[in-house]
């Protein structure tokens, strides 16, 4: 079921629902400024359980648990450093998430049975008035299938886990259409697991010296956080990333992705924006648009190589690994 809650005024009965559903250890979906997430109580093991169930998620990947402020975060976590709360002060609400040694309530679950939790505050209205309103730090992965293409919509959210999330809240489309930024904060650097809508140069002029952990953990391993997986964020159509001019592949209904270079034959072509963030904004949008055509091959013309893109370029390349 998909209930519009306006990001304007978010409450009414829509939200009443939906937090009430969270106390009970249901499921429900709801927009953030990034993807749309599918969410339960993140205290209640069984109720996070179901998130993997729906999602056909491995144990092995840990979820991100979303609060309303620095001081909820704060209660999930065994150690505050001073780096978190500077993170907390420069980037809360918003598409930040910091990872840190975990309080002994949070469930094994919820961060695939190892000492670290990731804990964000999110910025859309909706996403704050569901956490306010359910009075629970609420455990939300992306809203799809595993390993498939986020969802930037309540309809992307509908077509991709359908009956099995109980309610699906509509907030219009996400404002910046890729997943957040995962900071580790429990070694001696701050470290950069998965880029997002927080750069490394806004990370690095906040903070100094910030890594980049650049070795994908394997599929069978535990990892600290969510977006490690080598192949994740990929449509059903197999995507071939190209520098150049696009040759038709053998495929006999092929889509492209562009910016500037032409698709003649191609089905499907998605003009993207020639800038980092409106190409983030649209490209789950874009991908969706191609399996929805039938494509069974999407060519995607390699945007710029510059530290702006490098969350574009990250999703694009393991959307682009073979299964």
């Amino acid at each position: 079921m998909i209930r519009v809650v306006d990001p304007a005024s978010p409450a009414g009965p829509a939200l009443d629902e939906a937090a009430a559903l969270i106390r009970a250890g249901g499921l429900v979906a709801f927009p953030t400024e990034t993807v749309y997430g599918l969410g339960a109580n993140a205290l209640d093991a069984a109720a996070v359980q179901a998130i993997y169930a729906a999602k056909g998620r491995p144990p092995t990947n840990p979820v991100i648990v979303h609060v309303h402020d620095a001081h909820e975060a704060r209660a999930l976590v065994r150690q505050w450093p001073d780096v978190a709360a500077t993170c907390a002060q420069a980037w809360w609400p918003g598409p930040l998430t910091l990872v840190l040694p975990r309080e002994s309530g949070v469930p094994d679950v919820v961060t695939a049975g190892l000492d670290a939790v990731a804990v964000r505050v999110p910025s859309h209205p909706v996403a704050r008035a569901l956490i306010a309103a359910a009075e629970r730090p609420i455990a939300a992965p992306s809203a799809n299938r595993s390993n498939q293409l986020s969802p930037t919509t309540a309809a992307h959210v509908a077509q991709g886990l359908g009956r099995r999330v109980g309610l699906i809240l509509d907030g219009g489309p996400c404002a910046v259409g890729l997943e957040s930024t995962v900071l580790d904060l429990t070694g001696p650097v701050p470290t950069v697991l998965r880029p997002g809508g927080v750069t490394l140069d806004a990370l690095r002029a906040v903070l100094g010296a910030v890594r980049v952990r650049e070795a994908r953990v394997h599929d069978a391993e535990a990892r600290v956080s969510p977006g490690m997986m080598a192949r994740h964020y990929a449509p059903r159509a197999r995507v071939v990333l190209v520098r150049g001019p696009l040759m038709p592949p053998d495929a006999a209904r092929w889509g492209a992705l562009v910016v500037g270079a032409e698709a003649p034959g191609a089905a499907h072509v998605e003009r993207m924006p020639a800038d980092p963030a409106g190409y983030g904004r649209a490209l789950y949008a874009a991908l969706h648009a191609v399996d929805d055509a039938g494509c069974t091959v999407v060519l995607v013309e390699l945007p710029g190589d510059g530290e702006a893109w490098r969350a574009v370029r990250d999703r694009l390349a393991r959307a682009a690994t073979p299964a």
